[in-house]
């Protein structure tokens, strides 16, 4: 059985995730307008009508902006936790009967022939979850939104075949940015806050030793970061380690402002 991933957009302006596994299609996310999503759907080939259901990880206006217009618009179900939900009242507008669907934190469940494994992480939101998604013997893990990369996150993503991890900023460049004030600089460095390009390296080289072998790095800054600074920071941590590059570890790249790569997996591949 196949799974297909893509990026759609990842950053701090927005996010939206595509997964398909056989005839269930969903998004992670959908922290762009309705428009701007649907026009990104019909770009890789996908009828926006033939999605099954909408996964939030967190209430924050870059993963939940178009939410409720999609819902509404092709009677989108929309899961959360009890956390998340309570922190979007009103944020969604009217909902459709019927797609306001709530998971424990902790519990998995499937949607058609995807199974969904929440988890939860460190992040200052209500209730934020990361998601494992498992198709046939494949599965693709959504690890953005850290503040930092404990024992908990590394076991639930460990061996995925693909994994969308963060690497938000470089933390010089945050602390010089004049537009940012110290309280907003302070919560992205927290432990709730985000990952940066060093954290999100390190990160990956754990990874690495559960058996991830293609990693994609997301949840770019526009303002505290460069894409070729998020990938030279993680490749050179790999080499130093050992790992090599092409032949251990895949890397490439999530954008905020245009649809990534379509990856396909093919029983565990």
């Amino acid at each position: 059985m196949e799974m297909t991933f893509c990026p759609l957009f990842s950053g701090s302006s927005g996010n939206a995730l595509y997964v398909r596994c056989g005839e269930t299609r969903l998004l992670i996310d959908a922290g762009k307008s309705g428009r701007m999503i649907t026009e990104a759907l019909q770009y890789i080939g996908v009828d926006p009508r033939s999605l099954n259901a909408l996964l939030i990880t967190h209430e924050h206006s870059d993963h939940i902006a178009g939410a409720g217009v999609l819902s509404r618009r092709y009677h989108l179900p929309i899961y959360a936790t009890a956390g998340t939900w309570q922190a979007m009242e009103g944020k969604l507008g009217p909902l459709p009967d019927g797609t306001r669907m709530v998971f424990p934190q902790d519990q998995d469940f499937y949607i058609g022939q995807i199974g969904v494994v929440p988890f939860a992480i460190p992040h200052d939101a209500a209730e934020p979850v990361g998601y494992r998604l498992y198709g046939g013997a494949s599965s693709v893990s959504v690890a953005t939104d850290l503040g930092c990369f404990p024992k908990r996150v590394r076991d639930a993503v460990a061996g995925s075949d693909l994994v969308l991890l963060e690497s938000n900023h470089d933390p010089d460049m945050l602390r010089c940015n004049s537009h940012y004030s110290a309280a907003l600089k302070q919560r992205i460095l927290s432990s709730r806050g985000h990952l940066s390009n060093q954290a999100c390296a390190d990160a990956l080289v754990e990874l690495v030793k559960t058996g991830v072998r293609n990693v994609i790095l997301g949840h770019l800054s526009g303002e505290n970061n460069r894409p070729e600074l998020a990938l030279s920071t993680s490749e050179n941590q790999a080499e130093l380690e050992g790992i090599r590059l092409g032949v251990d570890l895949h890397l490439d790249l999530a954008w905020r402002d245009r649809v990534g790569g379509v990856y396909t997996l093919r029983d565990g591949a």
